[in-house]
């Protein structure tokens, strides 16, 4: 059987944690944060976990 592909641009956006979880970034902090509320803004720093409906498939994206 062939080895399981990484796909690279998952690989890039997600870490995974020492407890196995999957940190990723939040959404909406490219552009237009003029109109973003400032309590909006500064939630966009922190990371935030994949939901486990999605662990699944990050998890097969990432060829684990």
């Amino acid at each position: 059987m062939p080895k399981m592909k990484t796909r690279k641009t998952v690989a890039k956006r997600i870490k995974v944690t020492a407890s196995g979880k999957f940190k990723r970034h939040v959404c909406g902090r490219g552009h237009l944060l003029s109109n973003k509320s400032g309590k909006a803004i500064r939630n966009g720093r922190k990371s935030t976990l994949v939901p486990k409906a999605f662990e699944k498939q990050v998890r097969r994206l990432l060829g684990m």
